[in-house]
């Protein structure tokens, strides 16, 4: 028994208690089912008393004891117990919860998956640095809890379509051809332009693969730079996200929204439905009607559309495209964003909530204490390039996801390239690890239990000591982690779920004997440990998967 079959038993006995009369609620579709501080107090608590007993009219005590009393008769439960001011303290039987690891070995990489979220088309749009330069690190962030969100969305049964919106268009890009072409030229960089190693080395390529660009007047030198540089440095972007394990289903072009004439029809649409209005010579959206904190300017006054306009292009297009969630995971400038782009669905006719705004904050990388401000080859940020290599893809994911995203994150390059268990990535790593090596020894004693694709028997009620019954309650919070990681859009859930998962084992592996020592002989406790152990090991796995990190099985 899991904690959201636990939930339906608590569910199951309000409903028997409403229909004999002896409570009037409305019975709640969610029950909160959580794990006591000391497992004095049960296997798990709930609080449902005390959340019904203003609408009961009764002391939360009294609505547990009545809930108690049916609770006692579910499959699986041991014992029920009253605690505090009304909290359910409920212990299973060791068989019900014993049986965990057959369950989730027949399951295998399921376990852990729903359909909750099936039948919705979600847009995750993350990432999507402009091409005038390698990702930064703050961009690393993106890709990593990114590339980690869309997994565990999508393993609660979500279409989810990862998106990468490529800037080709806008002062930028007009700003990096400029610079390229004075590197070329070998000259200084314009004063608004972009420095580092990088720029000369796709100067460089270009003049090479262009030996006769000198000819050119300025204006086709300046679009071929600009053309071939953008290209050479989306490609780049792409090799170097590809290599942390991050790949999108789709790279959108900002300037197909100008080229094609969404821009101009999106405008259009504003203007007709009174939404746009002119003021200082410029077109103005009426944001503020939306919630917006000011009015936003979408055609400027010489009558070029402004940043925003690509914008309200671009979410009726994720629209035609029939996705019902946009997903925009945007850094730490972009405040703004959120009431911006949703009074743009508004002033469309849509649902505000289609429009779902992720802002991520700061990421500083740290060595011997003190920050690193400098990349030689970016010229002035670190980038996901320098991550790689000061970290590893395994470590440095890991811990970009680890962290809410809301909170400024100081990498300790020391500690994350640690072989020791202080190091989270390696803690958890080495505990598959671990599992891996046992049961390849069990296989080769020919015991039973240890491969998760042969069924076996076990005797579930075996395993009953402390350390066996915390494990197997991790292995039952799993579903509700993935759940919660998916509904909160926080897949760091997952990586500390694993780390709590990794400390458990460990202590199983420390406390209770699993292999038989010697020449004795094996035990049905023995077939039965290897079973959680293959369990352990499958969840490990999966959730190490969930955040595009390797499993490895030796280390």
């Amino acid at each position: 028994m899991n904690p959201l079959h636990l939930a339906d038993a608590v569910r199951a006995a309000l409903v028997a208690a409403v229909r004999a009369g002896e409570l009037d609620v409305q019975v709640p579709d969610e029950i909160t089912i959580d794990r006591p501080r000391s497992r004095e107090h049960g296997d798990y608590a709930t609080p449902v008393a005390l959340k019904l007993a203003k609408a009961a009219g009764l002391p939360p005590r009294a609505i547990a004891d009545t809930v108690a009393t049916h609770l006692r008769q579910a499959d699986g439960v041991a014992a029920v117990e009253v605690a505090g001011p009304g909290f359910l303290n409920i212990t299973l039987e060791a068989a019900a919860a014993g049986a965990l690891p057959g369950r989730i070995l027949a399951a295998g990489a399921g376990y852990g998956r729903s359909d909750g979220l099936k039948g919705r088309r979600i847009n995750l749009e993350f990432v999507s640095a402009n091409p005038t330069g390698p990702v930064h690190i703050g961009g690393a962030r993106w890709a990593a809890v990114g590339d980690a969100l869309g997994r565990v969305l999508s393993a609660q049964g979500a279409e989810v379509v990862r998106e990468y919106y490529f800037n080709d268009a806008g002062a930028q890009i007009d700003r990096f051809a400029r610079s390229l072409l004075a590197a070329a030229r070998h000259e200084p960089a314009p004063e608004d332009g972009y420095g580092g190693a990088y720029i000369g080395d796709i100067a460089a390529a270009i003049t090479a693969e262009h030996p006769d660009w000198p000819a050119l007047p300025d204006a086709q030198a300046s679009e071929l730079f600009r053309r071939t540089g953008v290209a050479a440095m989306f490609d780049e972007i792409k090799a170097t996200l590809h290599t942390f394990g991050t790949d999108f289903d789709v790279y959108f072009h900002e300037d197909s929204l100008h080229s094609s004439g969404a821009v101009a029809a999106a405008v259009q649409r504003l203007k007709d439905s009174g939404h746009l209005y002119v003021k200082d010579g410029a077109w103005w959206l009426a944001s503020t009607a939306y919630g917006d904190d000011k009015d936003r300017v979408v055609i400027k006054s010489d009558g070029e559309p402004a940043y925003i306009a690509a914008d309200l292009a671009y979410f009726l297009d994720k629209r035609a495209r029939g996705f019902d969630l946009c997903i925009y995971m945007l850094g730490a400038d972009h405040h703004g964003y959120v009431a911006r782009l949703k009074a743009a669905a508004a002033a469309f006719g849509d649902d505000p909530d289609v429009v779902e705004v992720l802002i991520g904050q700061l990421v500083n990388l740290v060595r011997d204490g003190a920050p690193l401000r400098m990349s030689k080859r970016a010229g002035t940020v670190i980038s996901l390039d320098d991550l790689i290599e000061s970290l590893g893809v395994d470590a440095a994911r890991f811990a970009l996801i680890r962290y809410s995203v809301d909170t400024t994150l100081d990498l300790d390059i020391d500690l994350w390239t640690r072989s020791s268990n202080d190091n989270p990535v390696f803690y958890v790593q080495y505990a598959h690890a671990r599992l891996c090596r046992m049961l390849a020894n069990a296989a080769d004693l020919g015991l039973p239990g240890g491969d998760p694709a042969v069924a076996v028997d076990y005797d579930p009620a075996l395993l009953d000591t402390p350390q066996e019954s915390e494990l197997l309650a991790l292995l039952a919070a799993y579903p509700g982690v993935v759940t919660a990681a998916a509904d909160l859009r926080e897949p760091h859930r997952v990586a500390r779920y694993l780390e709590d998962l990794a400390a458990g084992l460990h202590r199983f592996y420390d406390h209770v004997r699993v292999l038989p020592m010697g020449d004795a002989d094996p035990t049905p406790a023995t077939t039965a440990r290897l079973r959680l152990s293959a369990a352990t090991r499958q969840v490990l796995a999966s959730g190490l998967d969930l955040l595009g990190v390797s499993a490895p099985e030796r280390m």
